[in-house]
């Protein structure tokens, strides 16, 4: 039994959090992840020989082809990255490099790893912060002895009531101080722990790295190479220290971020990183459909195959160069998508289509489809206007006669214009409180029930006008 992950019934689940409908899709998805998991409990020598099952999702824009690949990153902490696969054939085929796709990735896997590291070290990071704070706003507790000029003699007595020798009295003027500055520092610390010296200023030595002014000598070409301009440079000009005078609130966020970063092994985040990429990653390759012909044709179209052929490798499994180490695609899931309304999956070289054996068809929505969408997500758009609005005072009701009339008029203006799907919804809502939006921090606390009747208020005539609703919707 596999402890500690989700089952693919279980990702269904999550998944129909955020997403309506396309079981098909979200069942596909559940089990490549699933799969996952089983292959991290085989043998090690079986283990290699298990390649992922890529997914190539076939649907109309706005459906949830994107929503379900970056929801299933989410839920399996994977580094993810979507990009077009027209992105390759822009300005002919000079476009960017195949392999920056896995170089993107990378990075943001590199970044999901060091959030996660600076996380754990957050809380010493805050103590040691506070420390210099502290040392700013008090000093280090001990002060040097005055010049021997401006002591009076003979201030002091020894324990038998005899005159001290002058040494003894520095000795004990220079006690009396770190005492006095020992006591100043601990009442110091008292309030800085009190949070009542937020709003005091204090200068702080910040570290300003000179590497970004040297991005412009790196250019995508050496990256491209595998060269690390920030590691080949990074002695000859290393961080420069300068002071700044901020409020002990704004320099308290500094010295946190300052102290976490030497907290964190740069190395480790790199080494993690790279296995992260290797083991779980996910790349959602959009609008592969727009790459899929053969040679013909002029311009961009000439070069769709080449495209094809120099994803293949990716996909099939090469290691690639990046500025953290090599890596290597075997194991990456490739989530492929696109409409095919013009092209269809065969127009697809042989090979690229052998690597994408899972293949689903995401269906159109529907009218209930659009109702559903508009209420039952958890992030769903009349949960997220209500909020909105209930910022400046205004407590938004939709009928279920009004949700019904949008979801009605959305499909309707889908038909008539361009089917954009349920994106469809989002402009609709715009337009339906906009004025509602612009006027609210006028009107004042109230209730607004959004019914039917002020559905077709603000949207009839512009549902009706099909020229307007092209432009408007």
């Amino acid at each position: 039994m596999i402890e500690g992950e989700l089952t693919p019934r279980q990702i269904v689940a999550e998944l129909d959090k955020y997403i309506i409908g396309q079981d098909n899709a979200k069942r596909a998805v559940a089990v490549a992840l699933r799969n996952r998991a089983r292959r991290r409990m085989i043998p090690e020598d079986l283990r290699d020989e298990v390649i992922p099952k890529n997914i190539l999702m076939i649907g109309p824009t706005g459906v949830g082809k994107t929503e379900i690949a970056r929801r299933l990153a989410n839920l399996a902490n994977a580094p993810f990255i979507k990009i077009e696969a027209t992105k390759f054939t822009e300005v002919g085929y000079v476009g960017r490099d195949v392999e920056s796709m896995v170089r993107d990735l990378v990075d943001s896997a590199y970044h999901m790893v060091e959030e996660e590291l600076l996380e754990e070290v957050w809380e010493e990071a805050e103590r040691r912060a506070e420390e210099r704070l502290l040392d700013a706003l008090a000093g280090q507790g001990g002060v040097e002895p005055p010049p021997p000029a401006q002591q009076p003699a003979a201030l002091l007595l020894t324990d038998n009531g005899d005159p001290a020798s002058e040494l003894d009295q520095q000795r004990q003027r220079t006690e009396q101080q770190r005492q006095q500055a020992a006591r100043v520092r601990q009442f110091t610390e008292r309030r800085l722990k009190g949070h009542e010296l937020e709003e005091v200023e204090v200068d702080i030595d910040i570290e300003e790295n000179n590497w970004q002014t040297m991005q412009v000598f790196s250019g995508a070409g050496l990256e491209e190479m595998g060269f690390n301009m920030q590691d080949m440079l990074g002695n000859m000009f290393p961080p420069k220290k300068t002071s700044k005078r901020m409020t002990v609130a704004e320099a308290r966020k500094v010295l946190t971020y300052q102290e976490a970063e030497r907290l964190v092994d740069q190395q480790e985040v790199a080494r993690e990183a790279l296995e992260r990429v290797e083991e779980s990653a996910i790349v959602f390759l959009d609008e592969i459909d727009k790459i899929a012909g053969r040679e013909g044709g002029h311009g961009p179209e000439v070069s769709r195959e080449g495209v094809q052929r120099d994803i293949l490798p990716i996909i099939e499994g090469s290691t690639v160069v990046t500025k953290y180490g090599p890596v290597d695609t075997s194991h990456i899931l490739f989530i492929a998508a696109g409409a095919f309304h013009v092209a269809k999956p065969s127009d697809l070289i042989p090979e690229l289509q052998g690597r994408f054996p899972i293949r689903v068809e995401l269906e159109s929505l529907t009218e209930e489809d659009f109702r559903r969408i508009l209420i039952e997500p958890e992030n769903s758009l009349v949960k997220q206007y209500t909020a909105l609005l209930r910022t400046e005072g205004i407590e938004l009701e939709f009928t279920e006669e009004g949700r019904q009339e949008i979801a009605r008029l959305a499909q309707q203006v889908n038909g008539s214009t361009e089917n954009i799907g349920a994106r469809r919804l989002y402009t609709m809502m715009e337009k339906l409180l906009e004025k509602l939006s612009f006027e609210a921090p006028e009107i004042g606390d109230q209730k607004v029930t959004i019914d039917e009747a002020y559905i077709l208020d603000q949207l009839k005539s512009v549902v009706e006008d099909q020229d307007l609703s092209r432009y408007m919707l």
